[in-house]
């Protein structure tokens, strides 16, 4: 059941080329290891991440368009945007993972290089793609990425039992990653990125691919992780979820900065208003094209049985609906009004919807 992908980078530990079937992500978690040195200060009003004019090329392709970016420390941050649109480059680029072509990027107030290791000490990361050994049990995955941050044994021990628990695999401790269900093998994935109890976590898409079950799970973990002192990024292109857990949110397309604020600040900022959707089972196209009409009116379909209302901001738009509703003779049974959404933010920014 565990994710495959391409082997390991030269930059792995020898101790680990027996391991078969890793992931690329594995490279990313290891690549973070932590030398000797002293931990920086943590000066709350410093932000945890600041990135500035952030520039980065994959050949003629622009992954990253002058990217800012600022996070607060103790928050939950937000980076929302369909596949593709920049989110894990700029994560990358921000963990010293990628070169980038030009741009300042400090953690922590400091400047992040790959040689950045009292930085890297403080950070957790949770890659997209499972980042496991299949040759290791769910414990000794989690002491083994423990360790790359904690050496000493005895100080390790309980951290990775304090893991183990978090993550709830009391149960399957024994179990190597190819017996766990997909959601289970995404949370032993976030316990080998936050035993070392990191100051700053990176969550890169944590829920993809599994059920309702686990992906409410895991946002609780975060609220948790977060409630004792973590700093959290957080991407996903699953509005629901961002809208959930994040303090601030970032909404991104095309490697470029489009919004930034909480959710009620970004929905604020737009035109749209409510969706208003109204059973019946009885309307005419005239009747359809004088809903159309009507000042306020985003856009209007019929399916049939149900009309569907997207309507620009406005204090008496259900009135003026229902209006001509009556004055055409329309039977109307149920009725649903639905604020504005982040899609309806990201649609309004940017013509498309947010999973396309």
């Amino acid at each position: 059941m565990a994710d495959d992908s391409a082997n390991l980078t030269d930059s792995v530990p020898a101790a680990s080329a027996h391991c078969g079937e890793e992931t690329a992500s594995q490279a990313v978690r290891i690549a973070a290891i932590p030398d000797e040195g002293t931990p920086a200060a943590n000066v709350n009003d410093t932000p945890a991440v600041s990135v500035s004019k952030l520039v980065k090329h994959y050949g003629d392709m622009v992954a990253l368009d002058y990217f800012d970016l600022d996070v607060h420390q103790g928050e939950i941050f937000g980076l929302l945007g369909p596949n593709g649109s920049g989110k894990t480059t700029a994560i990358n680029c921000i963990l010293a993972l990628l070169t980038y072509d030009s741009g300042t990027i400090r953690v922590f107030g400091q400047p992040m290089t790959p040689t950045s290791y009292d930085l890297k000490r403080r950070i957790g990361i949770v890659p997209q793609n499972v980042a496991v050994f299949n040759e290791l049990t769910v414990e000794e995955n989690i002491d083994y990425f423990c360790s790359l941050y904690v050496p000493r044994k005895a100080e390790r021990a309980p951290l990775v039992e304090e893991a183990v628990a978090f993550a709830g695999l009391q149960d399957f401790r024994r179990f190597r990653p190819g017996k766990l269900s997909g959601g289970l093998l995404r949370r032993l994935n976030i316990a080998c990125g936050i035993a070392h109890k990191p100051d700053l976590i990176f969550f890169d898409e944590p829920t993809v691919a599994v059920d309702p079950q686990s992906r409410n799970a895991i946002l609780e973990g975060i609220q948790r992780l977060n409630s004792d002192g973590a700093t959290v990024v957080y991407t996903s292109h699953y509005m629901e979820e961002v809208e959930r857990i994040c303090d601030r949110i970032l909404i991104m397309d095309h490697g470029r900065h489009l919004a930034l604020g909480t959710a009620d600040e970004l929905k604020d900022m737009i035109d749209t208003g409510e969706r208003i959707t109204i059973g019946t089972l009885d309307l005419t196209e005239e009747t359809l094209a004088a809903v159309r009409a009507l000042g306020f009116v985003i856009e209007a379909a019929y399916n049939g049985h149900e009309l569907d209302v997207r309507c620009r901001r406005g204090e008496h738009n259900l009135i003026d609906l229902l209006g001509v509703l009556r004055a055409a003779g329309t039977n109307v049974g149920h009725l649903t009004s639905q604020p504005p959404t982040l899609n309806d933010v990201f649609l309004e920014l940017t013509g498309k919807a947010l999973r396309d």
